[in-house]
């Protein structure tokens, strides 16, 4: 394994999953999902290039340099075969890792994913890179949530707490600048999409204030679609049970 990207594992059941966060997570922030799934699976929770333990991975912040790091990390440690779940930016790298190497790619649950569509709400994205204090923090949070969604305070102390490290807040800027060029974000074609062999689920709250559930429009056929109504973008807080459900969902598929 690499040492220079990190893993939370958890379980040691006969499958394994992945679960990759979103822009300005870390590992943690499956803390209440990861738990869940380890009763069937080995899970591996990894803070993505750039984040968290992971801060100083070379090249981090394209979401390619990601699906690489994630691929060959699986590689080093003799796994051949893995469920993806990705939240947004994760989202993204999940799918930039299953049409890098299909064979390695059991299944996709994807939330709220990046790349796919042009929108993005790069104003709020920037702000939450950039948020140097739990007030702002939790503001930012709070404009992700679907409406009268508070976001429970350890979730933000725990970002506060990994954005306490030297350097972090400042590699965040900088991600944040890669994934928001103008107003707009790199997209996944519709064509690679429907390349796809393996199961794929996304899942996508209706009251997404950073990617708009219209980018669920003419969805491949492969890929099934699971609205949630009234969620917003934080869907591992909002909707953690029909997460769960999902992903134990393509465990057992």
């Amino acid at each position: 394994m690499s040492d220079n990207i990190h893993a939370r594992v958890q379980g040691t059941g006969p499958e394994t999953v992945v679960l990759l966060h979103g822009f300005a997570g870390h590992h943690d922030a499956w803390h209440d999902i990861q738990p869940a799934l380890a009763p069937i699976a080995r899970v591996l929770a990894y803070d993505l290039p750039g984040h968290g333990r992971s801060l100083n991975y070379p090249g981090a912040g394209p979401a390619h340099v990601a699906a690489k790091a994630i691929l060959a990390d699986l590689g080093a440690r003799g796994i051949a075969r893995v469920h993806f779940a990705g939240h947004s930016m994760g989202g993204a790298i999940a799918v930039l890792a299953a049409l890098r190497a299909p064979q390695t790619v059991a299944s996709l649950t994807l939330l709220a994913p990046g790349g796919f569509g042009p929108e993005i709400n790069f104003d709020l994205l920037r702000r939450y890179g950039a948020a140097s204090n739990a007030d702002d923090l939790r503001a930012c949070m709070d404009e992700m949530s679907a409406p009268g969604f508070p976001m429970p305070t350890k979730y933000v102390a725990g970002l506060m707490a990994v954005r306490a490290v030297d350097g972090q807040r400042a590699k965040l800027i900088e991600i944040a600048g890669l994934i928001t060029k103008g107003d707009r974000q790199g997209e996944i074609p519709r064509e690679s999409l429907a390349a796809l062999t393996m199961p794929t689920r996304v899942l996508w709250g209706t009251a997404d204030t950073v990617l708009p559930y219209s980018q669920t429009t003419n969805l491949p056929a492969n890929i099934t679609l699971e609205t949630l109504p009234g969620k917003g973008h934080m869907l591992l807080e909002e909707a953690r049970e029909t997460v769960i459900r999902a992903i134990r969902r393509a465990i057992r598929s």
